[in-house]
Order: structure tokens, then C-alpha cells, then sequence
């Protein structure tokens, strides 16, 4: 489950992280499946021309005097388009739900804005009636823990705009990885949000119907035929616990020694916690072998677990890298990290912002026997940081047990299922077969948490096939069921199919059929619609005009692959004729 971190919307974003969207990147030509390279133009250039478009064209992109704009990243399309990802300042204060992308043609003229706020980001207020001092002890009380410094901000998120505070807390009790940003009103001292930083898989909800079950969850493990041993002297063999026996390049520090990081993957590392609640990597204690062999299959061994995390990890860069030419989680050419083995009987697992890596808990040894390190969690979780550095999807609200509701955080969680189980796909491992089915291995009574092809199967979370004015207001994991069928859809189609040792059977809101275009394409447009078209409120209707746009940029509007995007979400029910008014 992914955690909003409002503090990630500061804008102290330096231009030079936008050229990772730039500089050196290969994008897939659609007609050809080859890598073409971007015209040679500096990011400044673009990011320049962008932002003086944002103000000559104010009535649109809804940038005022007072506006500052900070580039967060960069997109070069092969066929000449121009994206700029802009958060933004008011008055020198950060707007948050202020995030903007300014569109631009090859010739770096305006062609058009997607932006998450559709009103003024001016508030009524411009001096705060609470002092620092007051709203740090207001949050630091909420959120049950250490204040750090606060921040006045513009809190544009509710549909109008107010001065407000952004406190951080630290070692924070209500939140089980450890810190939350609480947002309170400048005016009245109400407490606006205060949201755990992490993002867990499992959702306190669900955590709770599982224990009202009696369920005990019990991943099943395996073993796979030995894999072959690389030529390189840092390629080593890791025994894990849930997808066998794996290849895994390590970096070697001496004539027989061995650490669990991969310099061909920017570093990519992973460490042990050591049972504490670590939220800085450095902390953490390395791994390493004489043999270069790690785990044995079982708990056990404490390697055992890091195996998984590396291994999924890897795959996880490996299916962005190689689908996308994306480099890196955030698209700058750094590895991953992650810590397994964290807590003291931690029943989940974490994208955690505040560390940039991944925390793995061992479980509570009761309901969870095991530590979620699964494949398509892993998949699932650092999606949620790709979703972070790209249109950061923010939940309309959060209830004091920390459960999400509203559709921009059912789209989250909905991308980090679809691309999830895309890690699969290209992971393609004989005991963790790819499927279009989410936690699997878990071990729950329901043989899965989520499905794509009919979500309500999910009994769980109450999972939703189709799109009603209730999802508005869904608990995020429920509502993603709209999305994830719509992508079902367009990729595979509807009605009756096996694929591998699955049986889907996927219905449509209409009774009407829909007849996919393949997985690849339909993910080349969610990812597309994703970095291009997306902003931290995109609802369902408006992921079904960032998705027709994507599909136009790919194969042109009258191609049959834009036209089985519309047919996709009209059978889950989103249409033009049904689009809500503006909420945001």
C-alpha cells in the first residue's frame, strides 16, 4: 500500500535532475520496436521554454504572478514532443497539489498543460495566525513523535488554497516505518493531513480482515534448478526463498570476498536492518561472502531473504530498463537499495521515501510466517517510486487508521499492480510464473490478494470491476479494480482465456466485447500516459484522457490500438458522457 509523503512536493528541485529525462535516454519507436535517440537539445533549453509558455498561456495552465515553477523532470519524445514536469512555488512557498506538466511541440511551442489544480493557488491568508513553534508541538502531538522544523506551504489539494504548515515527525508511534508529515492549518491549527511516509503492500484494512479470518499466511517457497554460473568473477548464486536458485552479479572487494551489490545496476544494494527500525541505508550491515553464494532456502539463513529483495529488485530495474530505457526507479542512473530483516515482527513491506529503498519486515511469526519478499510485492512497491518521480498520485484522504480512499491513490495502487505483474512477465521465472494475479504466493485462502481480469474476485478488500460516483471515495485498494480491468482489457480483452497455467475470464460493464492489442502495447501506453499526461489528482476519467493521449502519441487517433483504449474504459464504465465535474 502506498503511503502519501507530501514533504516529497517541496520545490527544491534542481534542474539538472530533470536532464535525467534527457540526456542519454533511448525511446522504443513504436512502428519498429527499436530505440531511437532524442533530438540533441539541453534540458534548460526545453525546461526554459516551457516555463515562459506556463505564463504566456496563464489562463490555461492557471500560473498567477507570485508563481514560481521548478523543473522536476524532463521528457523527449521520438517523435519531437516535449514534456516538463514542474512543481510549483507561491510567494516562496511550496504548493502542494500545485504540480503542473507543460506540453511543447519539437519546435518548443505551446501545445497544451495537465495540471493537478483547477483553481487559483493564491490564498485568502497571507500571515499565518499559528507560530512554527505551535504547529510542530500540533504535530509532533498527532502524530506521536519528534517535531522536526515547520514549513509554511500553500495547500492547494481541497479545491481552494490555504496557508498552512508541513511539519515532519520522526520516530513517530502511529506509523510502523517510522516518520509521517502532518499538515496544519496556518489559520485554526486543524490538522489538515498527517500521513505515514512509507508505503506498505498490506493496507491496515486489510491487515485487519485477515486477522478477523484467522488467516495465517504461510508463502509457499521452492527451489529451482541450479542456475549456471556466469563468466564474470562477481557473478555469484543466491538460494532464495521464493523464486529458487538465482543468478545474482555481485561486486567482489577481494581475492574472496564478496559484497551483495551490483555495479552493473548503478549499485543496486541490499542490506541487513538487523531487526531495528532503520530508515537510513548506511545504517544498515552489508552482506558478504568468501564464496560468493548466498542464502540456503530458508529462513534460516538471514541471506536468504536479502536473495529475493536483490533478485526482484534487479528484475524490477531490469523490466524498466529494457521496456522503457528508463534508468533507475527516478530515472537518474542510481540503483535501488533495500533493507530486509527490518523491525522486530514487521508483517509487511515498505517503498520508503525517507530511506529511498525498500524494508522488508520477517513477519509477525503468527499471521505472516515469512518476510514479504515476493517478486511481484517487490514489483509492486517500486512502481510506487516510479509513481513518486513521475505524477506522485496523492489519495484524496486518509483515516486516522491510515487507510487511503479517492481515485488519484486507487490509480497508484492500480499502476503498481499493473507494472507489477509486468515484472513477471519479464522476469519470466519457472517458480514464480507471470500471471496477471497480485501476491500469489502469500498463501491467502483466495489463491491471490488481486486480480486484473475481474478485481471483484478479490473478496478481501472488496475489489471493484466498474466505475460508479461511489469509487470516488473507495479505499484505494478497492478502487484500483477500475483501472486494473480497464488494462486487463485492453491488453488481453474480455471473456474467457488461459494464459500459462491461469484461467481468466474478464466481463464487461456494457455486455459488449473488447479485443486487446497485447500486453506490450497496452503497457507502453500506460507507462506513457503515466510520465507524460499524469498529475498528482489524475481520477479515472482523466487517466482515460491521459491513456487516449498516449495511444495517439504511439499509433495516431484513428489506429486500432486508440481506439481499443476508449472501448477498454467504456466497459468499465468510464465515459465522456459520465465524467463527474471537476472535483479538484
Amino acid at each position: 500500500m502506498r503511503r502519501p509523503h507530501i514533504r516529497s512536493l517541496a520545490v527544491a528541485v534542481a534542474v539538472t535532475t530533470a536532464a535525467t529525462g534527457l540526456a542519454g535516454t533511448a525511446f522504443a519507436d513504436p512502428s519498429t520496436g527499436k530505440s531511437s535517440q532524442a533530438a540533441a537539445v539541453t534540458a534548460t533549453t526545453v525546461v526554459d521554454a516551457a516555463r515562459a509558455a506556463a505564463f504566456a498561456h496563464a489562463s490555461a495552465t492557471g500560473v498567477a504572478q507570485g508563481d514560481e515553477l521548478h523543473a522536476q523532470d524532463v521528457l523527449i519524445d521520438p517523435e519531437g514532443g516535449r514534456h516538463v514536469r514542474f512543481v510549483r512555488a507561491h510567494q516562496g512557498m511550496a504548493v502542494l497539489g500545485g504540480d503542473l506538466v507543460v506540453h511543447l511541440t519539437e519546435r518548443l511551442t505551446y501545445a497544451g498543460v495537465t495540471r493537478a489544480a483547477d483553481h487559483k493557488v493564491d490564498p485568502s491568508a497571507t500571515r499565518a495566525r499559528l507560530t512554527a513553534g505551535q504547529a510542530e508541538e500540533k504535530a509532533a502531538a498527532v502524530a506521536k513523535g519528534d517535531a522536526g522544523p515547520a514549513e509554511l506551504v500553500v495547500d492547494a489539494r481541497g479545491g481552494a488554497a490555504a496557508l498552512a504548515y508541513q511539519v515532519r515527525v520522526t520516530d513517530s508511534a502511529t506509523a510502523e516505518a517510522g516518520s509521517r508529515t502532518v499538515v496544519v492549518d496556518a489559520l485554526t491549527g486543524k490538522v489538515r493531513s498527517n500521513t505515514p511516509d512509507s508505503d506498505e503492500f498490506l493496507s491496515p484494512k486489510l491487515l485487519d480482515t485477515l486477522r478477523e479470518r484467522g488467516e495465517t499466511l504461510d508463502p509457499a517457497t521452492g527451489t529451482a534448478p541450479q542456475a549456471s554460473a556466469l563468466a564474470a568473477t562477481a557473478s555469484g548464486t543466491g538460494n532464495s526463498l521464493f523464486a529458487g536458485k538465482v543468478p545474482l552479479t555481485t561486486t567482489k572487494t577481494g581475492s574472496r570476498s564478496y559484497v551483495l551489490k551490483d555495479p552493473s545496476r548503478w549499485g543496486t544494494e541490499t542490506r541487513d536492518a538487523k531487526g531495528q527500525e532503520l530508515e537510513v541505508f548506511a545504517r544498515g550491515k552489508k552482506f558478504t561472502s568468501t564464496t560468493n553464494k548466498w542464502g540456503n532456502g530458508a529462513v534460516s539463513s538471514r541471506a536468504s531473504a536479502a536473495v529475493d529483495a536483490q533478485y526482484g529488485i534487479t528484475k524490477t530495474l531490469d523490466f524498466y530498463k529494457k521496456t522503457f530505457g528508463r534508468k533507475g526507479i527516478a530515472n537518474n542512473s542510481k540503483g535501488a537499495k533495500a533493507m530486509v530483516h527490518f523491525g522486530n515482527k514487521v508483517a509487511n513491506a515498505f517503498w520508503d521515501p525517507a530511506c529511498g529503498c525498500m524494508l522488508y519486515g520477517d513477519g509477525d511469526g503468527d499471521m505472516f510466517k515469512k518476510p514479504l519478499v515476493v517478486l511481484d510485492v517487490t514489483g509492486h512497491e517500486l512502481t510506487h517510486g516510479v509513481v513518486d518521480a513521475t505524477a506522485r498520485l496523492e489519495p484524496t484522504r486518509v483515516d486516522q487508521d491510515g487507510n487511503q480512499y479517492g481515485e488519484a491513490g486507487s490509480l497508484n495502487e492500480s499502476l503498481a499492480d499493473i507494472f507489477g505483474s509486468n515484472v513477471e512477465f519479464s522476469a519470466n521465472n519457472a517458480k514464480n510464473p507471470p500471471n496477471y494475479l497480485l501476491g500469489e504466493k502469500l498463501g491467502l485462502d483466495q489463491k491471490f490478494l488481486r486480480r486484473l481480469d475481474k478485481p471483484s474476485l478479490d473478496e478481501l478488500e472488496g475489489a471493484i470491476d466498474y466505475w460508479s460516483p461511489a469509487v470516488y471515495d473507495a479505499e484505494v485498494h478497492a478502487g484500483s479494480g477500475v483501472s486494473s480491468h480497464a488494462y486487463y482489457l485492453l491488453a488481453e480483452g474480455s471473456g474467457r482465456k488461459k494464459i500459462g497455467s491461469v484461467t481468466y475470464d474478464s466481463p464487461t460493464f456494457d455486455g459488449l466485447p473488447v479485443k486487446g492489442i497485447g500486453r506490450a502495447k497496452a503497457t507502453a501506453i500506460y507507462y506513457r500516459a503515466l510520465t507524460r499526461y499524469m498529475v498528482s489528482t489524475t481520477d479515472f476519467h482523466d487517466a482515460r484522457v491521459a491513456t487516449l493521449k498516449a495511444a495517439k502519441d504511439l499509433y495516431g487517433a484513428g489506429s486500432t490500438e486508440y481506439k481499443a483504449v476508449d472501448r477498454s474504459w467504456a466497459a468499465v464504465n468510464v465515459t465522456p458522457a459520465n465524467t463527474p465535474a471537476a472535483r479538484h
